[in-house]
């Protein structure tokens, strides 16, 4: 995976990942916030995870507690494709522009400001 720290991303600027889903892609996730313990965002595509195949869970984490998933049924991503996710975020809330012109929103349940913290995790080669 990839951690990243210290960030200052602003309102309406864009968190941009380019990279590879393996061909046997079980999961990965994305994570922004705060910290670690503290997600803006936690986005998760389950190729086949946890029970669930190809959906997209979106939640949030608050001092170590999780909040409501939110899942999304539309699945863009394919196994052993390159695939580019663009977030960016406002007071009310993230928005995760998908493969094909598609788009999720989620609510910024933790109010922030801005993005200090972004993580990649699980089966996704970033490029």
């Amino acid at each position: 995976g990839m951690v990243l720290t210290h960030l200052k991303v602003q309102p309406g600027e864009c968190i941009a990942v380019k990279g590879t889903v393996p061909p046997d892609a079980k999961s990965f996730a994305l994570n922004m916030g705060r910290a670690g313990s503290d997600l803006a965002l936690h986005f998760n595509p389950r190729f086949e995870s946890h029970g669930d195949a190809h959906i997209i869970i979106c939640n949030s984490l608050q001092g170590g507690e999780w909040g409501e998933e939110q899942r999304e049924p539309d699945f863009p991503f394919q196994p052993g494709q390159d695939t580019k996710i663009c977030i960016s975020f406002d007071a009310q809330e993230l928005t995760v522009a998908l493969p094909g012109e598609q788009q999720l929103k989620f609510p910024n349940r933790l109010g922030l400001e801005a993005i200090e913290f972004f993580s990649v995790e699980g089966d996704f080669r970033v490029k």
